[in-house]
């Protein structure tokens, strides 16, 4: 989310420099006045004026190639999800950013494009597969039952332990809003989600049977949890898990430079991008460096 937000906090600096003609006035202050022209001039100087070119050129070419592919049901999914993750706080940290709605969205939709465009370009080999599913754990479900203190957390543990409710305790005890009304139940998670704490994906894992509670309190980073297993499939075959695999290889592209620097160098190529402004003809280079992309090729001119 953090990315998205900057990337698109940038590109608000440089939204009127993209229709930017003529000597029509931006700002007049005592001794002068700022124009188009001279905006525009400072900007394109710039290097978050350059970066955010490059931003809305890949964006643009994204949206050619690939904007049939993404619909707004998928955005609207997305967006819900964080909306979800951040609950109450959500709307205070895009306000905070100076972003809107619908310009979240608008990353958003990017982002997926973005995933498309790598699909598209890189496809899964079997070794790849094998490799990947050397280290796989299907997803366990687990609730929790979040409190502020270890003291409490031991005192939960000992009533769970002669006979209490689990599901009960949880609604009565845990500070965790987007889970105690469920009886603490989590969303399903591996032992690579980056969204569930590391102490307690630990601890997760290492509960065998369903049923199982945690021994001794989860020191997490705002309080402590005790942990019940509700599911934990067996690994089975690869070919089970062939969708699994191929998301978790994908995912760990989506943050690779490298990976991805490629990806977009092919769709820069396709997009046949014209640089019409001489002293912005390089803005693309860093894409040209893995193969024949636009940059390379790019005219410019005054």
């Amino acid at each position: 989310m953090t990315k998205w937000i900057l990337a698109l906090a940038g590109l608000l600096l440089v939204t009127v420099v993209a229709g930017c003609s003529g000597n029509k006035t931006v700002a007049t202050l005592k001794g002068g006045r700022i124009t188009q022209n001279d905006y525009y001039k400072e900007m394109k100087d710039s290097s978050a004026g350059k970066q955010q070119l490059q931003t809305m050129i890949i964006s643009k070419a994204l949206e050619n190639q690939y904007g049939k592919e993404v619909s707004s049901k998928q955005v609207d999914k997305e967006y819900n999800k964080y909306k979800s993750q951040y609950g109450s706080s959500f709307s205070s940290i895009l306000q905070q950013n100076g972003m809107t709605t619908a310009q979240f969205k608008k990353n958003i939709r990017t982002n997926l494009l973005t995933k498309v465009a790598l699909e598209k370009n890189k496809k899964v080999t079997n070794k790849q597969l094998k490799k990947e599913w050397k280290s796989y754990t299907p997803k366990i479900t687990v609730s929790q039952i979040l409190v502020a203190k270890k003291s409490k957390a031991t005192d939960i543990i000992n009533q769970l332990n002669n006979g209490g409710d689990f599901t009960k305790l949880a609604k009565k005890y845990s500070t965790d809003s987007a889970t105690k009304n469920k009886g603490g139940k989590m969303s399903p998670f591996d032992s690579d989600s980056t969204s569930v704490d590391t102490s307690l994906k630990s601890a997760a894992f290492k509960l065998d049977k369903v049923g199982d509670i945690s021994s001794e309190p989860v020191k997490k980073q705002y309080g402590y949890s005790i942990l019940k297993l509700d599911k934990k499939p067996t690994k089975g075959k690869m070919s089970d898990h062939t969708k699994e695999l191929k998301s978790k290889l994908y995912a760990g592209w989506m943050q690779d430079s490298t990976v991805m620097q490629s990806v977009i160098s092919k769709v820069l190529k396709k997009a046949n991008v014209s640089i019409k402004d001489n002293d912005l003809k390089d803005v693309l280079a860093g894409y040209g460096t893995n193969s024949s992309s636009s940059s390379s090729s790019a005219k410019s001119s005054k």
